[in-house]
């Protein structure tokens, strides 16, 4: 343990802060009488139901544990604020951007998004970055990953692509023979594996990577003017991974590397800090591109839509309770603010409903009067919410319902003009997006952004992964990426045959 490690050094931190220890109370207030030993009949007695201290003891304990999040279950949180740095009230009128050197408070958390609760933090797998603003005019969050693009465009291959990216329901275990299999027949995951499998699959720290939404959104200035936008989170520390040598061993090692870094730097004043950028993109584009700018698989490219700098995001503060201020942080991508909308993404429609019911179901259907995620503007919401679980502030005398001659919440009518009118029209059917453009960005990125020892670690990634699923899914996976780029494809499946042979020679033996 060094002697600088802060994580390490919790406990002593506290004892030395603490003059006097405090009285144990009971959860309902009253002192405790004794607190290691149950209320018995004699030492080696029965035990009394009227051991109350037991009873809530016990009770207490086994509820604990809320629900693990389906996804992104395992992560590590930060406070800070962010800081305005560019003027952008050209596009929105959103407040936390309203001049520059405005400030806003922020809760961040990083996470992976696989596996559970007690994975190591150094496997291979995109990372989440989610940021909460606590803003003027409520709470907006920022649900995004390390990467800019996602696996998939349609919402309804949710569940299907985390069941085959987590353990085998009759085995419990990983399963390689799921994860290619998905991935081959939706060949619109290539652009994403091809970060996933490359460098950035594995961080070295969460202060080392940058963030994005790999959805297009919509700004609306003050004139009720609309835009479309993209976000982006570059680090100002300068991207870093790990070897996946080094990474192996350090799941062994430390499997809570990441989560423990973070907490270092922040608790030694290394404060990490990140510069936002966004993309902008006029409505009259649309028509002309060629590609789909609502399509999550693809980035805009910047050439044509170059980034724009908006402030910094910087991380000063670690949390007081993890379990209060992380694992019950809620963030949902339909939490918006005047100035900020949805845009027509399907994925993005598709998690506009479904972040939040998770919520519910995690945490109750009050989870944004929770103190770490309700608005810092107003702590007692106004609005005709009552009732449900967790119920922290339920509004006193005012009515419950609208409208009403009571002068209960009304309608904002700032907040009404940035919601411009939106004309929509098409055949409702189901289409299917699987036979878009899936390679050509993945061949750009291949060719035109890896080096040479990018593409050779590449190959390598996914042929050590790949080699244990069937062949005939291998032989698929190799046809897929030959379609991002042919020379891609023969150095795959060259790597695959290899693996094939010695395999055998080590049968033969």
């Amino acid at each position: 343990m060094s002697k600088g490690d802060a994580a390490a050094n919790q406990l002593i931190d506290f004892k030395n802060k603490q003059k006097n220890p405090t009285t144990t109370l009971r959860s309902w207030g009253s002192p405790t009488v004794y607190k290691d030993a149950t209320l018995s009949v004699g030492p080696d007695g029965l035990l009394l139901l009227q051991d109350n201290d037991y009873f809530d003891e016990m009770t207490h304990f086994a509820r604990e544990r809320i629900p693990e999040r389906v996804v992104h279950a395992k992560g590590a949180g930060a406070f800070g604020f962010f800081e305005v740095t560019n003027d952008i009230t050209q596009y929105t009128a959103a407040k936390v951007f309203s001049k520059i050197g405005k400030r806003t408070p922020v809760a961040v958390r990083f996470s992976q998004v696989a596996d559970e609760a007690g994975s190591a933090d150094t496997i291979r797998d995109v990372r989440g970055f989610a940021i909460k603003y606590y803003t003027e005019d409520g709470v907006w969050d920022f649900v995004g990953c390390n990467t800019p693009v996602f696996f998939i465009r349609d919402p309804i291959l949710f569940p299907s692509l985390n069941h085959a990216t987590k353990r085998n329901p009759v085995s419990h275990v990983k399963d390689a023979n799921a994860f290619w299999d998905f991935m081959s027949l939706r060949p619109e995951t290539a652009h994403q594996l091809m970060y996933v499998f490359g460098d950035r699959g594995i961080p070295a720290s969460y202060r080392n990577m940058n963030g994005h939404g790999a959805h297009a959104f919509k700004f609306v200035n003050s004139d009720g003017n609309p835009i479309y936008c993209k976000f982006h989170y570059k680090t100002d520390l300068g991207v870093k991974n790990l070897d996946p040598n080094a990474a192996q061993q350090i799941a062994g090692s430390d499997p809570d590397f990441l989560l423990r870094d973070l907490y270092n730097a922040i608790a030694d004043g290394n404060y990490p800090s990140w510069t936002m950028y966004i993309q902008v993109m006029p409505f009259a584009d649309v028509p002309y591109l060629s590609f789909n700018p609502f399509d999550a698989t693809k980035v805009w490219p910047q050439s044509d839509y170059p980034y724009i700098e908006v402030g910094k995001l910087i991380l000063n503060q670690n949390p007081s309770s993890y379990f209060n201020e992380v694992e019950q942080i809620a963030f949902a991508p339909s939490n918006f603010v005047p100035g900020i909308e949805p845009s027509p993404d399907t994925l993005l429609q598709g998690r506009l409903f479904i972040y939040g019911d998770t919520q519910r179901y995690r945490l109750g259907s009050n989870f944004n009067q929770l103190p770490v995620n309700a608005p810092f503007r107003e702590q007692t919401p106004t609005n005709y919410l009552r009732d449900g679980a967790n119920s922290i502030k339920n509004q006193g005398g005012a009515p419950n319902y609208h409208p009403n001659s009571f002068k209960g919440p009304e309608v904002d009518s700032r907040a009404l003009k940035l919601q411009p009118k939106v004309n929509v029209s098409g055949d409702v059917y189901r289409y299917d997006s699987g036979n878009e453009d899936n390679y050509s960005q993945a061949g750009i990125l291949y060719r035109n952004v890896f080096d040479d020892g990018a593409r050779k670690r590449f190959v390598n990634n996914v042929a050590n992964h790949c080699s244990k699923a069937a062949i005939f899914i291998q032989d698929r996976v190799v046809l897929m990426f030959s379609n991002v780029d042919s020379d891609l494809g023969s150095q795959l499946q060259s790597e695959l045959i290899k693996r094939r042979n010695n395999v055998s020679s080590s049968l033969i033996k």
